[in-house]
């Protein structure tokens, strides 16, 4: 990888954390306050190149970036690094026939509509799961909480799907 493919991986990350910030943290949907977390994109859409321990760096930043604006203490860092480690594993997992090709990246238009879901959905409800435990911190309200884990993954996912046909087209 060059410094062009760093440096628009330092500009999605830029823009994905302000929306985060600045829009999706105004967004409560419903009475169980239901807020989409976007900015799990950022470890979604990291190239297949970029190296584990690299992958994770950037995972763990993304997350204190949104905890800093949050007032999150650790949840959006802890649930980001779990999900970027278990990223490499569904990757291997889904993987194609004769592997992923350089320069090919885990976006919809490029992997088609089967890959793409099967590897967001896995991803979106890992972090998803990990951040509302922690949030919760134990079992109580349980039905409550995975109604709001599999509400909130839904509505995220829905708009990472948007965003791959607006930002990611061929």
């Amino acid at each position: 990888m060059n410094i062009r493919a760093y440096s628009k991986i330092l500009l999605t990350y830029i823009v994905l954390v302000l929306m985060q910030i600045m829009i999706f943290n105004n967004i409560n949907i419903g009475s169980l306050g239901i807020t989409p977390l976007f900015y799990v994109l950022f470890v979604l859409a990291v190239p297949y190149e970029v190296p584990a321990w690299l992958q994770l760096l950037f995972a763990f930043l993304t997350g204190w970036s949104v905890d800093v604006f949050c007032d999150t203490p650790g949840l959006h860092s802890a649930a980001t690094v779990f999900m970027a480690y278990m990223r490499t594993k569904v990757l291997e997992y889904i993987s194609p026939r004769d592997g992923y090709e350089n320069g090919t990246h885990p976006y919809l238009m490029e992997m088609g509509w089967n890959w793409f879901l099967s590897y967001s959905i896995s991803l979106v409800l890992v972090h998803h799961i990990l951040y509302f435990m922690l949030d919760v911190f134990g079992f109580e309200n349980f039905f409550r909480t995975f109604l709001k884990i599999i509400l909130t993954s839904l509505c995220t996912e829905l708009f990472i799907i948007f965003s791959q046909y607006i930002a990611y087209r061929k």
